[in-house]
């Protein structure tokens, strides 16, 4: 999977860059049928050696679902990577004070 092309538009739009999973698959993965959560995870695994990241962190397998993709190094990549944690140690019962998912309900579903 070669998402050099992806990279680099994210680097041009200044560190992120929100497409379909129709167009992720084009890369990944031409000649399939359909996405697989298994092959989601392999799409996560390449992006991550190109120096990406997603939003949502577990990309769906729908073809017409949009997606954030980031420069893992940047200012969005940072928070992004932050969010996701953060929600994890509240799905932990931790920071249960901070009533993260009620103040924060769309973040809560795309950092899973």
């Amino acid at each position: 999977m070669d998402f050099t092309v992806l990279a680099n538009a994210v680097e041009v739009d200044h560190g992120i860059k929100r497409v379909s999973m129709r167009f992720i698959k084009k890369y990944a993965a031409p000649s399939r049928a359909r996405l697989s959560q298994e092959l989601c995870t392999k799409i996560t695994d390449a992006l991550r050696e190109q120096g990406l990241i997603t939003l949502p962190h577990t990309l769906p397998p729908d073809e017409d679902a949009f997606i954030f993709v980031m420069a893992r190094n940047s200012v969005l990549g940072d928070a992004a990577s932050l969010s996701v944690a953060i929600f994890a140690m509240a799905r932990f019962g931790m920071l249960t004070e901070l009533k993260l998912e009620e103040t924060f309900p769309h973040l809560a579903v795309e950092a899973i």
